[in-house]
């Protein structure tokens, strides 16, 4: 089933072929909102709204999204959204079960003629949306997708050859091109059949990590530019101890926060300021990377480009728990893990290095670390989150090659030169000194003890060399592409 069944429904427009006045079932999923939202304006605009979000066993039981940080974070943007929805008339009802079952028994229940949803890009979402088309058109309701988690839908980005992107660059100069959408209000007054709800008692309770909802998400979102923060990203979005993010990417991924609500607020719906262009510009890169999966379904489960869907991974379980556990002995990677581990957050350079440092220094398939991050990080996105991993990897869509190999010590010294952010989520560096803090297995031995950190007790040496693994990487992928062209020269 294509990501978006038709043209979007403009924000009061009556849902073409239905009757006048029946109840609607406004099925959220990654769009816990009421502001800025195509789909349920489009539901509201019909009458009454049933507004329903279904705990799906096969997302929540999956390994990539038994996340504790990510689900706290879900369930106070679900409460969030109930109390949003509780100030104009009606409440969230909330069910658990396979959606193909539920979705049709509320609408049953609802005496209800349409479903409408926000599409998703991801193949479980392809499917689990086919299923319950089928079972709605059973029952004759009907199903429709409205907007998605991204700014620009896939079929207006088809490029030349109707196929879409596989290069960013040429995919964000057509993505600048499109004019951002004025906002869609929320509505007034809901009024819907009161149905009974199951809770959120199969999310954790908790406080999440950071604050939740759209008021913190605006709040956030304020900061970042009255702070001045969106006019030095270009400058300061690498450095890893001044952390200039917009800290935004968990509001998007849970639709919180509309990407169009981001781009009004920094101006990119009028002339958007050069200073600005570099934090829309990383904007772009989700889209690009939600067209692309909604278009290249098979990345979800290994390497775009063929050749590399077979190299030879070592994947030593020893090697994959010290990356995991940061403690490899590379100071930034390991700063990296553990600041996600602690916090369900990772600065995107240290994403990067450690991503690096799994593949090619440990030569592990780097499948492992993007389920490790799905499994801790608040803002996991699939395809976002598989897009960047594939880049690092060399093995996705505008990939950085593979001979590219990220220098651990070298990042370390140019992002983060004093040593600040390594010693804040390793504290046992905390006294070396900085000549060392990137290099603490250089110390010698009076400068250990000085420092409180003995090499192989206090902190582990490097468990890899770096340089020779690098050699060895850049082997691999050169073998697995020698492989690929045999068999493809043999098979024609």
């Amino acid at each position: 089933m294509a990501p978006f069944s038709g043209p979007r429904t403009p924000a009061h427009a009556t849902i073409p072929g239905v009757s006048a006045d029946p109840t609607t079932i406004m099925w959220f999923r990654r769009d816990l909102r009421v502001d800025d939202h195509p789909a349920l304006a489009a539901a509201a605009s019909r009458g009454p709204v049933v507004a329903l979000w279904v705990a799906d066993p096969a997302l929540l039981g999956a390994s990539h999204h038994r996340a504790p940080m990510r689900l706290m974070f879900l369930r106070a943007c679900l409460e969030a959204l109930d109390a949003a929805l509780a100030e104009r008339g009606v409440h969230l009802v909330v069910r658990s079960g396979d959606p193909a079952a539920v979705v049709p028994a509320v609408a049953r229940e609802a005496r209800a003629d349409l479903v409408v949803a926000t599409s998703d890009v991801t193949p479980y979402a392809h499917r689990r949306d086919a299923a319950v088309g089928a079972a709605l058109s059973a029952d004759e309701i009907g199903f429709e997708r409205v907007g998605g988690p991204w700014r620009v839908p896939p079929d207006e980005l088809a490029g030349s050859k109707g196929t879409g992107y596989l290069v960013f660059t040429p995919f964000w100069r057509a993505w600048d091109q499109v004019p951002v959408e004025p906002r869609i209000t929320p509505p007034d007054g809901l009024t819907g059949p009161v149905l009974p709800s199951d809770g959120l008692d199969m999310l954790p309770q908790g406080d999440p990590p950071i604050a939740a909802g759209p008021s913190a998400a605006r709040a956030r979102l304020e900061e970042f530019i009255r702070g001045g923060a969106v006019d030095r990203y270009g400058e300061d979005r690498d450095l890893l101890a001044d952390d200039g993010t917009s800290h935004l990417s968990a509001d998007l991924r849970m639709g919180v926060l509309s990407p169009a609500q981001v781009g009004r607020a920094i101006g990119a719906d009028r002339d958007l300021a050069a200073t600005r262009v570099p934090f829309w510009r990383q904007l772009a890169w989700r889209d690009f990377y939600a067209h692309h999966m909604s278009r290249h379904p098979e990345v979800a489960d290994g390497a775009l480009k063929p050749s590399y869907r077979e190299i030879d991974w070592d994947d030593d379980p020893a090697l994959l728990d010290a990356w995991r556990e940061g403690r490899t002995g590379f100071p930034l990677c390991d700063a990296g893990m553990r600041q996600m581990q602690a916090t369900g957050w990772m600065h995107n350079r240290a994403r990067m290095v450690a991503a690096s440092v799994l593949v090619k220094d440990l030569l592990v398939d780097w499948r492992h670390g993007e389920a490790e991050f799905m499994r801790c990080l608040v803002d996991g996105d699939p395809a976002n989150n598989n897009g960047g991993w594939q880049w690092t990897a060399g093995t996705g869509t505008d990939a950085a090659p593979y001979f590219r190999v990220f220098n651990p010590v070298l990042q370390a010294k140019r992002f983060d030169p004093t040593g600040a952010y390594v010693r804040r989520w390793v504290p046992e560096l905390a006294n070396v000194p900085d000549r060392f803090i990137h290099e603490p297995w250089r110390m010698d031995e009076q400068t250990q003890q000085e420092a409180g950190c003995v090499i192989g007790r206090d902190y582990p040496a490097p468990v890899v060399d770096h340089a020779i693994r690098r050699d060895e990487a850049i082997a691999r992928y050169k073998d697995a592409d020698a492989r690929y062209a045999a068999r493809r020269e043999a098979a024609a």
